[in-house]
């Protein structure tokens, strides 16, 4: 979508129900589709919607017991 806005981290956990750390985790070592912007991270919720559905989210994360409490 040529028009779509930019979102910041705080729309996107918003969107996605999620909390600002869970963003920043995901873009570290699951490849969260986001741009850098001088210091600050932008987002275009096409290719986010697109990551999630394609199972980005999805999966244990480093540190993480599988129940969503930190080891």
């Amino acid at each position: 979508m040529a028009n779509e806005p930019w979102v910041s981290v705080d729309d996107l956990a918003k969107h996605l129900g999620v909390a600002k750390d869970s963003i920043y985790r995901w873009i570290e070592h699951k490849g969260l589709p986001a741009h850098k912007i001088g210091r600050l991270w932008k987002f275009k919720l096409s290719e986010v919607n697109d990551w999630v559905r394609d199972g980005g989210a999805s999966g244990d994360e480093p540190g993480n017991d599988g129940k969503g409490r930190r080891r």
